[in-house]
């Protein structure tokens, strides 16, 4: 299984769009700093290769306990061992920690190399979301944005064809 996490912003990311000719199109936002911390897995059955993805959002910056918590509930949902591969982001050595020094015995890790973010499928996840779907996106409030990033990952979650590609942009082979 893959973690990793992101931060989206109320501000929206500008992207080149069509628009007529001598028609500046013009987006209207908030000077807001809003923002929403999203914690993500990819994972892949043992047997079939069958694609999960996991998600949390918080409305502040993730911390250890936040990675612990979503950790137990995703062990709670796939109810097997877990290979967790994460990258060296303080906060994930800080989580991993504490589930090893609480005597967890239903994970081990397996860290990424330093400053390998494409090795990570999890990375491809944020990529496509934030400057594909919701790229020019110019939400009313933190709640808008919110109903926005839960549609667009309850899409991937039920797009295996999708999830595959985020393994295979990663150059992973299942």
């Amino acid at each position: 299984m893959f973690l990793d996490e992101s931060g989206y912003l109320l501000q929206p990311l500008r992207r080149r769009v069509w628009a007529p000719r001598g028609r500046t199109p013009l987006q209207y936002a908030w000077d807001r700093h809003d923002r929403i911390t999203a914690i993500a897995a990819l994972s892949r059955g043992p047997w079939a290769a069958r694609l999960g993805l996991y998600y949390m959002l918080l409305d502040h910056n993730a911390k250890a306990a936040d990675l612990v918590r979503f950790l137990r509930e995703v062990h709670r949902h796939l109810r097997r061992p877990i290979i967790l591969v994460c990258d060296r982001l303080r906060a994930h050595g800080a989580a991993v920690r504490q589930l090893l020094e609480s005597s967890t015995t239903w994970i081990s890790v397996e860290w990424l190399p330093p400053y390998a973010p494409d090795l990570d499928p999890v990375e491809d996840v944020w990529n496509q979301s934030k400057y594909a779907d919701l790229a020019n996106v110019v939400p009313d409030d933190v709640d808008d944005l919110r109903r926005k990033l839960i549609d667009v990952l309850e899409t991937y979650r039920h797009e295996p064809n999708r999830l595959y590609s985020f393994f295979s942009a990663a150059g992973l082979s299942l």
